[in-house]
C-alpha cells in the first residue's frame, strides 16, 4: 500500500509518504513545519520532498489521505484543493479525515481514565470546534461541530471527559462549572500527517473531498492558494 498524507488546517503544515506500508520494510518519509502563514507555498514542495525520500512515484499512489477541516478557512481550502488536484493527476482515490480525529490519534494523548475524549480547538467568538470520541474504539460520539462555550455543557452531556487542543482549557472550565468532570490537556496540540499514514490504509476511500468549514468564513479569500511544484513523476 502506497499512501501520501498531508494537513494544512491549523498552525502547521505536514506531509508524510509511505511506500509498501503493508510490507515488513516500508519506506517512510515525514515533514512537519510549524507555521501560521505560508501553507500554500510550502505544501507542494513538502509533498514532493517526502515522495522523493520514500522513493514513491506519484503514479504508484494507492491513496491520498487529507484533512478536510475544520480549521482555518484558507488552510482547509489548501489541503482539499491539493488532494483534488493530485487525485485527478494520479487517479488515486482520496481518504478524507477530520483534523480533530487526526489530533485525537496523536501519541501525545495518554491513555485516559475516562471513556470519552474530545478534541476542542479555538474557533474564536467564544466558540470551539469539537469532536468527541470513544476513547477505546475511537468511534465518533459527537460529530464535528462548532459550539458556544456557554452552551457546550448542554450539548456535550455530563460524561467525564478528557479534552485536548487549543480550546480545551476554556471548554473544560465551562463543563466544570456545570458539574462535569473534565480535564484539559495538550493545549498546543496540532495535526500531524504522520499519525494517519498507516491507519488510513484501512479507512474508506472517496472519489473526492469537500472542505468541512462548520461556519461561514470571516472574510472572502483572494488570490491563488497553491504555488510551486514541478512535474509529477
Amino acid at each position: 500500500m502506497n499512501v501520501l498524507a498531508f494537513d494544512t488546517c491549523y498552525d502547521a503544515c505536514s506531509a508524510a509518504a509511505g511506500r509498501g506500508l503493508r510490507s515488513l520494510t516500508p519506506d517512510i518519509a515525514v515533514l512537519y513545519e510549524p507555521m501560521q502563514t505560508g501553507h500554500a507555498e510550502r505544501l507542494m514542495p513538502m509533498i514532493e520532498a517526502v515522495m522523493a525520500e520514500a522513493k514513491l512515484p506519484f503514479a504508484a499512489l494507492d491513496r491520498i489521505t487529507v484533512t478536510m477541516g475544520p480549521g482555518t478557512f484558507t488552510g482547509t481550502r489548501i489541503a482539499v484543493a491539493a488532494a483534488r488536484g493530485l487525485s485527478l493527476a494520479t487517479g488515486a482515490p482520496i481518504v478524507p479525515v477530520t483534523s480533530l480525529r487526526l489530533m485525537a490519534m496523536s501519541p501525545r494523548i495518554p491513555a485516559a481514565a475516562t471513556p470519552r475524549i474530545a478534541i476542542a480547538t479555538d474557533a474564536r467568538r467564544g466558540e470551539v470546534y469539537v469532536e468527541v470520541f470513544d476513547r477505546h474504539s475511537m468511534k465518533t460520539l459527537i460529530a464535528p461541530t462548532v459550539l458556544s462555550v456557554v452552551d457546550a455543557p448542554r450539548a456535550m452531556g455530563a460524561y467525564p471527559i478528557v479534552i485536548a487542543g487549543s480550546g480545551a482549557a476554556v471548554l473544560a472550565a465551562s463543563l466544570q462549572v456545570a458539574g462535569v468532570e473534565a480535564q484539559a490537556i495538550a493545549p498546543d496540540l496540532l495535526p500531524d500527517a504522520f499519525d494517519m499514514l498507516f491507519e488510513s490504509s484501512e479507512w474508506p476511500i472517496s472519489a473526492t473531498v469537500s472542505p468541512l468549514y462548520l461556519r461561514p468564513p470571516d472574510a472572502k479569500p483572494s488570490g491563488a492558494i497553491l504555488h510551486g511544484g514541478g512535474a509529477l513523476t
